[in-house]
């Protein structure tokens, strides 16, 4: 294993994104550690290459989290990226969404995402070195319909992500949060996405033409999941990697109309925001 050999961990590696990355990791002559809920086949994915590591992980257990980063060290003796990945999307109209399913929504997506950071860091910080991809969205800068509790999820991930990297800064471990916009996986497929529990009528007409538009869209994507693999690799090499990488043309196109609008409106109402200071 020479230096520039990285290790990679990561989470929800049996397919979609997170497969692909752990494929463009080892094309590049790397490392993985590839993890999943269930690991049955996992392996067979990859073929046999001692690059390659499985692991069983339940992200919403942090004694899960803690036993694969133990045995993830033992085999290959650091952790140089890690790659939260694992996570789901839960769509559907806020009141029509129990708490029993907001909370499973956070457990994976946001709890899970800590769970592991927690687990990795005390290894990056003995080595002085780690990079760290938060897997968020464009769901996580703008809001999109249906789409509330997924949203906030990803919302907290980049807080979470841009206030943990000023605490890593001094163990030079650093942090890119990764926004890809719609790209061709199971995302939208029936064995992934959720929706609302309990209909309510007064939103049907808008959830359900919502819902079908998303439904629409499953495996019609434009973006590249295999292109998206290979450009985290290429991030993953620089000295200076980005905070917030956006992936796809269409992230691109909804992130700065966005940004505009915020803008336009920082300005509209500047008088305001400046009037509330003392003295003004």
């Amino acid at each position: 294993m020479t230096n520039s050999t990285k290790i990679w961990f990561i989470t929800g590696a049996a397919r979609g994104i997170g497969f692909e990355i752990a494929k463009a990791a080892l094309a590049n002559g790397d490392r993985v550690v590839a993890t999943s809920r269930t690991i049955d086949g996992l392996a067979d994915k990859f073929g046999a290459v001692e690059a390659i590591l499985t692991l069983p992980l339940d992200v919403t257990d942090p004694a899960s989290a803690q036993s694969a980063v133990e045995k993830a060290t033992a085999h290959f003796g650091r952790i140089d990226v890690l790659v939260n990945n694992a996570g789901y999307g839960q769509l559907g109209v806020f009141e029509e969404i129990s708490h029993s399913t907001i909370e499973k929504q956070f457990d994976t997506n946001v709890y899970g995402t800590m769970h592991v950071t927690r687990a990795v860091l005390p290894v990056m910080r003995a080595q002085k070195s780690g990079h760290i991809f938060n897997m968020s969205s464009i769901g996580g800068a703008l809001g999109f319909d249906i789409a509330s509790i997924y949203c906030a999820t990803k919302f907290a991930v980049e807080g979470f992500s841009e206030c943990l990297a000023l605490e890593l800064k001094p163990f030079n471990i650093g942090i890119t949060i990764v926004e890809p916009g719609f790209f061709r996986t199971d995302f939208l497929a029936p064995t992934s996405v959720q929706f609302a529990d309990t209909p309510i009528s007064d939103y049907a007409e808008y959830a359900n033409a919502t819902q079908t538009a998303y439904s629409g869209q499953n495996h019609a994507q434009p973006g590249d999941p295999v292109k998206l693999g290979a450009a985290l690799v290429k991030v993953a090499s620089l000295d200076i990697p980005p905070m917030r990488l956006l992936m796809g043309s269409d992230a691109v196109q909804y992130l700065g109309a966005g940004y505009e609008a915020r803008v336009a409106e920082l300005n509209d109402w500047k008088d305001v925001s400046t009037s509330t200071d003392i003295g003004a």
